[in-house]
């Protein structure tokens, strides 16, 4: 089924005078790519909300990673946005289910990350110690048929960074056809659960979560959990 201006209005999480936080569907780019095709910024002109110009990407999910989606309303709000991203004041908690899955319960991934080039038109990324800093922490939120069910914070923002670090641990996510099991072909089981920004000095910061799209509720009840039982923040990682 085609999405549509509606779908994406309805999607919407949380809205200011400075913020938008979409729920984004699983399967959809956030921009164009080189071949062109649908793309999330298709539909944003249906997200002025009264403004002049349409919303922009404050940050990126890949495209079939579903989930909390942070857009600016106009050009200071995304000059805002990208300081507190840069400066890492802004909290992103991500639910991934992997194959197998870490020995303990909680840890931390630091393993630097670089794009390496595969041919003029495809490329992947790789843990290298010349490559940019990167951290990921983890927690397990439940195990059971041979998969774990994992929240994470990523403390930076690398391409890629938890489907990589994840991979590069031991535990690849599912239905990652890049970093995960050749075998494995069902959609990628990664979700921006929620967000947490500093939006407003004065105020508290705006925390909002997204529910899990339903294939992933599906696969995480199949080993045993309940979704519906667990903080968006994953119960205080790190």
């Amino acid at each position: 089924m085609s999405t549509t201006a509606a779908d994406i209005l309805a999607r919407v999480l949380y809205r200011d005078a400075l913020m938008l936080v979409l729920d984004k569907p699983a399967g959809i780019p956030v921009h164009a790519g080189p071949k062109g095709g649908p793309n999330l910024e298709h539909f944003f002109d249906a997200l002025r909300f009264g403004l002049p110009r349409a919303p922009a990407l404050a940050h990126r999910l890949d495209r079939d990673t579903s989930g909390c989606l942070v857009l600016g309303r106009h050009r200071k709000a995304l000059a805002k946005l990208g300081r507190l991203f840069a400066a890492g004041r802004i909290e992103k908690t991500y639910w991934a289910l992997v194959d197998g899955g870490p020995r303990d319960d909680a840890g931390r991934i630091d393993l630097a990350l670089r794009k390496r080039s595969l041919d003029k038109r495809s490329w992947r990324m790789e843990t290298h110690p010349e490559g940019q800093v990167a951290l990921t922490e983890w927690r397990v939120l439940a195990r059971g048929n041979g998969r774990a069910w994992l929240a994470l914070r990523p403390r930076t923002g690398r391409t890629h960074q938890i489907r990589v670090h994840c991979a590069a641990a031991g535990f690849p996510l599912i239905g990652d056809p890049v970093y995960g099991r050749a075998d494995d072909h069902g959609r990628l089981m990664l979700h921006a659960r929620a967000v947490t920004v500093p939006l407003y000095p004065s105020r508290p910061a705006i925390a909002v979560a997204a529910p899990p799209p339903g294939d992933l509720a599906a696969a995480i009840r199949a080993i045993g959990a309940d979704p519906a039982d667990t903080p968006a923040d994953g119960a205080a990682i790190g």
